[in-house]
């Protein structure tokens, strides 16, 4: 069906929907690109997708071109809502359009399982969409999302390099994560002032209950808030410090880059424990 669709770029002139640089709008209208994105999600077949942000939606055509038993699609620009329209006449009962800001949406209340994300994320927005989405991993198979080069790197950081820091712990601590496909800027309209890249997030088979995720943010925080100090110094915002550490078996002297997720899991629950 998609073959009788107009162009995305006459799509955006259709509905008047230049980006905007107030909701992060960087377009990616090349379709062979958004079939890699869908490729590198793996077996969406029998999945409800759920995609933040489609715009004119290329990456929506791709997706829509899977195996997946539906895709729900939240926009929060009207003008993108009304493009979408046509595209959700040509796969009825498939894609569904959802007006409204992701940042308040209840995805696993919205869509039944099995559920996976597949998304060009705003980059205004993409970092408060993980760290929410990692609070409730569980609800997913699969995340496979579009950041800034720069923030996919500190997503899949190791401890002691320059880009580990609270997204490395916090992702690492309910999924294994890992860039897919790298894009640079000339791919978009416009092109952003920095590269893209996709990273893959496949959450662990066992999750943390939510008041231990909930510590793990307080620690994380605390920790990397000050990362140039000692942990004996960087975590006095969560009460006796040195206690913490102990009952976590760490050295108070250690810095927060150098603990890998393992050593913050620790700290995590003995915070908890309280």
């Amino acid at each position: 069906m998609s073959a009788a669709l107009p162009p995305l770029r006459a799509v955006i002139a259709a509905a008047g929907l230049e980006a905007r640089k107030s909701l992060g709008q960087h377009f990616l209208l090349d379709l062979t690109l958004t079939a890699r994105i869908a490729r590198a999600a793996g077996d969406l077949a029998g999945r409800n997708v759920i995609e933040v942000g489609p715009g004119p939606g290329g990456l929506t055509r791709a997706l829509l071109a899977t195996g997946a038993a539906t895709v729900t699609a939240i926009e929060l620009d009207p003008r993108a809502v009304a493009a979408l329209g046509p595209l959700a006449e040509a796969h009825p009962g498939r894609l569904w359009i959802v007006p409204g800001d992701a940042l308040e949406a209840d995805l696993p209340a919205l869509v039944p399982a099995p559920r996976a994300i597949v998304a060009n994320l705003p980059y205004n927005i993409g970092t408060r969409l993980l760290v929410r989405w990692l609070a409730e991993a569980a609800a997913y198979e699969s995340l496979t999302l579009m950041f800034q080069q720069e923030v996919a790197e500190r997503i899949v950081a190791a401890p002691g390099t320059g880009a580990y820091g609270r997204l490395a712990v916090l992702a690492g601590f309910v999924a294994s994560a890992r860039i897919v496909l790298r894009l640079p800027a000339a791919a978009f309209t416009p092109p952003p002032k920095v590269a893209s890249a996709v990273v893959r997030l496949v959450p662990h088979p066992h999750q943390p209950p939510p008041a231990l995720f909930r510590a793990m943010e307080r620690v994380t925080a605390a920790a990397f808030g000050q990362r140039r100090k000692m942990l004996k110094s960087a975590l006095r915002a969560l009460g006796d410090s040195e206690a913490l550490l102990a009952a976590a078996g760490i050295d108070p002297t250690r810095r927060a880059e150098t603990l890998d997720v393992a050593a913050f899991a620790r700290l995590a629950s003995a915070l908890e424990q309280g």
